[in-house]
């Protein structure tokens, strides 16, 4: 295989800017909470990842990758089988990326640098090949695009109960205002409380959850027809317009557009 550590504290304390790694997980691996010295970049050639903090959860299908700050609590969870290629970043070497989590897209280059990372000697050389595939690593990652498959979980535990009541049974229809009889609170004071602990409404949160939902399932490789049945939409059609209207493609596009052929034998 790669002949390298995939032990993630031999990366924390190397004297160069980027240290990668890769691993091929199973289905449904669980990786509990932990952080590192060093930011993270979590990448997937094959399969998806669902990344957890206590801000929310992020789904990473290939050709995207979601940062993690230095010193970020989180846990992941394998959606498929998968091929991550995670790098380890000194967080002084790209000071204008963001303080906080988020999903980003991958370039064809970038996804081919993020995997040559990994295929270099810890202690590469700076001054050689090697090193220039690091400084280029450096100048693909300065344009991010965020993706919006990240779902807020609110720590307010009346919105906590909701959220976990859809996320749960996708295909609950309750109105905010039944909600509201469930869990002691106004309608008026749930839309409130909505836009304050998640920066979205009731309306909002719902479907972004079903979108990160049926990303999973897609990943699965479950049919359209029945990840729409099982996220409560009246029909494929419907669940296919959601989703393109999101993600820019429809779901029997999402993943045909994401993964590549397998360029890398591992």
């Amino acid at each position: 295989m790669f002949g390298k550590s995939e032990n993630r504290e031999d990366y924390q304390h190397i004297d160069r800017s980027v240290g990668g790694m890769a691993r091929n997980l199973p289905d449904k691996s669980f990786i509990d909470f932990h952080q590192h010295t060093r930011s993270q970049l979590i990448y997937t050639s094959y399969g998806a990842i669902l990344v957890i903090t206590s801000q929310g959860s992020w789904v990473v299908p290939p050709h995207r990758a979601v940062w993690i700050p230095s010193n970020t609590q989180h846990a992941m969870k394998t959606i498929g089988t998968v091929k991550m290629r995670t790098l380890y970043i000194s967080e002084h070497s790209i000071p204008h990326l963001p303080k906080h989590c988020c999903v980003i897209s991958v370039s064809s280059l970038l996804r081919e640098i993020i995997i040559a990372i990994t295929k270099m000697p810890i202690n590469y050389d700076e001054n050689d090949r090697d090193g220039l595939i690091v400084q280029l690593f450096f100048k693909e990652m300065k344009p991010l695009r965020i993706v919006p498959l990240f779902l807020p979980i609110p720590d307010d535990h009346r919105l906590s109960k909701i959220c976990n009541g859809i996320l749960n049974e996708p295909t609950n229809k309750n109105s905010l205002e039944m909600w509201g009889d469930l869990v002691g609170a106004s309608k008026r004071t749930l839309i409130r409380l909505f836009q304050i602990h998640t920066g979205m409404t009731f309306r909002q949160w719902t479907q972004q959850a079903k979108i990160t939902l049926s990303v999973q399932m897609l990943a699965k490789k479950y049919a359209i027809n029945h990840i729409a049945f099982q996220l409560g939409y009246d029909s494929p059609s419907a669940f296919s317009a959601m989703f393109r209207k999101t993600l820019g493609v429809t779901p029997s596009e999402y993943f045909i557009k994401e993964i590549f052929d397998e360029m890398e034998k591992s």
